[in-house]
């Protein structure tokens, strides 16, 4: 049987967060333990520096990627585990593809759009080639399936794209890469606007947060006064809810449910329960992050070996596109 392939990667910009771990990293788990798939899950530290970061400390940012990856159950033996910049094919693969693709087609993505007025002093072409190095990210591997949010498919349709047009105009044969959902891949923030972000402060729980801190950053969540004729369908409330669901199951939510319409919730009770219930999830996966943590050669041998085993497979992919391109 012939496995499909799957890449996946997250941005070294700060530890990962429940958010992280319940909307890709489940799934990646998901995936590594399925014998149809092959794996290749990296830190996508390239992607990370198309917006301001500070380079003293990137290379531990990094490394704390990494060390959330295994501690959170990611298996070098079963998965290629890597550093992006760690296989240069891809920025040279991503050069090659970047001849497929007009720049008026990446300056209407909404993606990028979003990332000016986000960033507006710091709008560099490295920016507006995100889309670009993701899909050879993506095609280095051929991979089949991409385990990504909603907020990413305008960039994975500009891989079908590419991939489209390459196969016609080169007599290439990658496959049109799907995006491979999850459940709970969309993950509330804290302060009841929008999603769990590491970029957005107080938004998010680390994996690595202690039961006090869980609490605290729980605390700051915005409420309101506990009773009501109707639940409110959006903002702080809704998203407490929506995490008390994911981690302590859909009857807790249904008590709370009641409650609200008939002698209404105890937020204090509530935060601390929930509180409880993620720091039990998050236990064993800190257990397991610390051995790694007192192994250093162990996690430099992991991130060496992940790098060969991606070079073998990125430079074959890359020999192929440079054939086809008349480049040897």
């Amino acid at each position: 049987m012939t496995k499909k392939r799957v890449l996946s990667g997250i941005r070294a910009s700060g530890r990962l967060h429940l958010g992280n771990y319940l909307g890709a990293v489940k799934g990646m788990l998901a995936l590594q333990d399925d014998p149809r798939y092959e794996t290749f899950y990296m830190v996508a530290d390239l992607h990370s520096i198309t917006t301001p970061y500070e380079p003293k400390s990137f290379q531990k940012a990094v490394r704390e990627v990494i060390l959330d990856y295994l501690g959170a159950g990611i298996d070098p033996t079963k998965s290629t585990l890597f550093i992006q910049s760690h296989v240069p094919e891809h920025v040279e693969l991503a050069f090659y593809l970047s001849t497929a693709v007009s720049v008026a087609r990446m300056n209407h993505l909404p993606t990028y759009k979003e990332k000016v007025k986000q960033y507006p002093v710091n709008v560099n072409m490295a920016l507006l080639n995100y889309p670009v190095l993701m899909a050879a990210d993506i095609l280095a591997y051929k991979a089949d399936a991409v385990p990504v949010g909603d907020d990413q498919l305008p960039h994975l349709e500009v891989s079908r794209e590419i991939v489209r047009k390459m196969n016609e105009k080169y007599g290439l044969s990658f496959p049109e890469p799907e995006q491979f959902k999850t459940e709970g891949h969309y993950i509330p923030s804290l302060t009841g606007e929008g999603k769990m972000s590491k970029t957005v402060e107080g938004s998010y729980i680390n994996l690595t947060d202690d039961l006090k801190t869980i609490k605290d950053r729980l605390a700051s969540a915005p409420t309101d006064s506990g009773k009501g004729e109707k639940v409110p369908e959006t903002g702080g409330v809704t998203n407490l809810l929506t995490l008390v669901e994911l981690f302590q199951g859909k009857d807790k939510k249904e008590e709370y449910l009641k409650a609200y319409t008939a002698y209404g919730i105890k937020y204090s009770e509530l935060k601390d329960s929930l509180a409880k219930a993620i720091y039990e999830i998050l236990k064993p996966i800190q257990e397991k992050r610390k051995y790694f943590e007192e192994k250093p050669e162990e996690v430099d041998r992991i991130i060496s070996e992940g790098a060969k085993k991606a070079r073998l497979v990125a430079r074959a992919t890359l020999d192929e596109v440079k054939a086809a391109m008349g480049l040897t």
